[in-house]
């Protein structure tokens, strides 16, 4: 071959590699969804395929929500809460999965987690200031009707039965983050090479920005003085962030955190945020919640033994602890 074929050659093939070199453009919207607000990213050709598949990943969220509200009296679980300790009641699949997962969260979390928490929610009203404290009588009476142990499943059957009269069941420890992982699995099989969901503090993200570099998020200073400590990766994984040191209420001089135990019927103390990182949203957020009810040294202690999670705890006086598997200088 002549010199000259060699030159056109290498012309054709510099012009094949740049056609193939695709660039592309980060499309981020806010919404509010599920009561909350909702921030997603996606790395797209262009910002107008990148809209797109934002609305995609929108109307998958609203569709989760119908699923799994228990204000929408038309919902699964609404119903499964007005036929408590009447009937089972048949449910779709995907809904009866995430509630026999939840269950194996309160087993796991010792019901520091549990989706029946919700019979506690009519005692507390932290939209009202100051806040009226329940009596113990009353928080007793609740506290009956509490218990993942009293959900009954039928595997065959797909039903779901809550034993006692009074019994609700509520996703709002786990429902954000769920929803999230199923907006990214959407948006993931329709070929979206990366992006983020930020669903009210639970993130999950994959691939990189458009730029290359990697998805960030900023561990905070537990003084409150607005810098930074470092920053922590999200490398094809999730974070569920769960703080208290701005959602609480005080009474007498007692702090009241909105965040419910509900093995006890109280507000969770002593913790002021807890940050976990995992692979799935939906295990990031459960736990994430249950770690600000059990305390620093049973959370931390449960976090070391699982593998697969890493958490950073805050408390009230401003001390940090983290998990082994994270090297971040601090102890």
């Amino acid at each position: 071959m002549s010199v000259r074929a060699f030159i056109w050659v290498g012309f054709f093939l510099c012009l094949s590699v740049q056609a193939q070199e695709q660039k592309y453009v980060s499309v981020k919207r806010n919404f509010k969804l599920m009561g909350a607000p909702f921030e997603i990213t996606v790395v797209a050709q262009n910002e107008e395929i990148g809209y797109i598949n934002i609305e995609e990943a929108a109307a998958e969220i609203k569709r989760i929500e119908k699923l799994i509200s228990s204000w929408d009296p038309d919902s699964e679980t609404s119903k499964i809460n007005s036929s408590a300790g009447i009937q089972p009641v048949k449910v779709s699949i995907e809904l009866y999965n995430l509630i026999d997962r939840s269950i194996q969260l309160s087993e796991l979390t010792r019901g520091a987690f549990d989706i029946t928490y919700a019979s506690l929610d009519t005692l507390w009203n932290f939209q009202v200031s100051p806040l009226e404290v329940p009596g113990a009588d009353a928080i007793a009476k609740a506290l009956a009707n509490t218990g993942y142990r009293h959900i009954e499943l039928d595997p065959s059957q797909h039903t779901v039965f809550l034993k006692k009269r009074g019994m609700k069941i509520s996703f709002g420890g786990i429902g954000k983050g769920y929803a999230a992982d199923k907006a990214k699995a959407l948006l993931v099989s329709k070929q979206v090479r990366a992006g983020m969901i930020n669903a009210a503090g639970d993130i999950t993200a994959w691939g990189t920005k458009a730029t290359g570099e990697k998805w960030l998020i900023g561990v905070a200073n537990p003084m409150g003085n607005g810098n930074l400590i470092t920053w922590v990766p999200l490398l094809e994984s999730s974070v569920s962030i769960s703080g208290t040191h701005h959602r609480y209420l005080s009474r007498n001089g007692v702090r009241y955190t909105d965040i419910l135990d509900p093995r006890t019927g109280y507000p969770a103390s002593g913790i002021s945020k807890v940050t976990v990182f995992g692979k799935m949203g939906e295990f990031c957020d459960a736990l994430a919640t249950a770690i600000t009810v059990m305390g620093t040294e049973e959370g931390l202690a449960m976090v070391n033994q699982l593998g697969g999670a890493e958490v950073i705890i805050e408390d009230e006086d401003g001390s940090m602890v983290h998990s082994k598997g994270l090297l971040l200088g601090f102890q």
